[in-house]
């Protein structure tokens, strides 16, 4: 079990304007609620007693919102503030009293991992972090060419597939990651990843074929909320809760 879950909740969602002018990505509704509720009432379903928002971008319109809806949770929820952008993994270095273990959530996804299995994934790893990742087909509207170094057309390949593993936006953080983190500086994701890389720190990865979207372009949106709007209990149903 995870008692704590950061939720990063701070960036402009510039591929979403101009939803984003004037409200926070995690804000934007799917159906009558936004997805930051729909992902705390999943936390809280999944053991989380604590969360943490990492705020930037329209902080105070965020902390306003929590402060009128924060009792009807089941969860304690906290504020941290970002006075620069500290990018995707910087706000964690400011955040105090996490606990042994972290969950670590962009705030803008929709999907219907289990949290909690994704936690006991990462304590029987053994490793200092685990990524959740997904299998993405990407479709090329045009003809590959290959050149090779003398400009011969090596091969062409009309409108292939390419099959990628991709980062879902989850991950579970042991605390002492933190020290690998620069104080009030910006510090994405990838740098992170070098650094632990470098250490020799080995990060875990769960594969999940659960249903996952990221809701930070129009299209997606669009999708995201026509998935959730037609099934809501796919999303919050018996398979996301756990005994306490």
């Amino acid at each position: 079990m995870v008692t704590d879950a950061v939720i990063l909740a701070g960036g402009t969602g510039t591929r979403l304007r101009p939803f984003t002018v004037s409200i926070p990505k995690p804000l934007v509704p799917l159906g009558e609620e936004p997805i930051i509720e729909i992902l705390l009432r999943q936390l809280a379903a999944n053991g989380v007693t604590r969360v943490h928002l990492a705020l930037g971008h329209l902080a105070p319109l965020m902390k306003a919102y929590f402060d009128q809806v924060s009792q009807r949770h089941d969860v304690e929820i906290l504020y941290s503030f970002e006075d620069q952008p500290l990018g995707t993994i910087g706000p964690l270095r400011k955040i105090q009293g996490l606990g042994d273990t972290c969950l670590l959530i962009n705030g803008d996804i929709l999907t219907t991992l289990s949290f909690s299995e994704l936690v006991k994934w990462h304590h029987a790893a053994g490793c200092v972090a685990t990524f959740a990742v997904h299998g993405r087909t990407v479709s090329v509207d045009y003809g590959v060419i290959e050149v090779g170094a003398d400009g011969h057309l090596l091969s062409h390949k009309e409108k292939p597939s390419l099959e990628f593993t991709v980062g879902m936006g989850i991950y579970v953080f042991n605390r002492r990651i933190i020290d690998f983190i620069p104080v009030d500086q910006k510090f994405d994701l990838p740098d992170l990843v070098r650094v632990l890389i470098a250490r020799g720190e080995p990060i875990a990865t769960y594969r999940s074929e659960d249903y996952w979207m990221d809701i930070g372009r129009p299209e997606d949106y669009e999708i995201a909320y026509r998935d959730y709007t037609s099934d809501p209990a796919r999303f919050i149903g018996s398979r996301h809760t756990v005994r306490r």
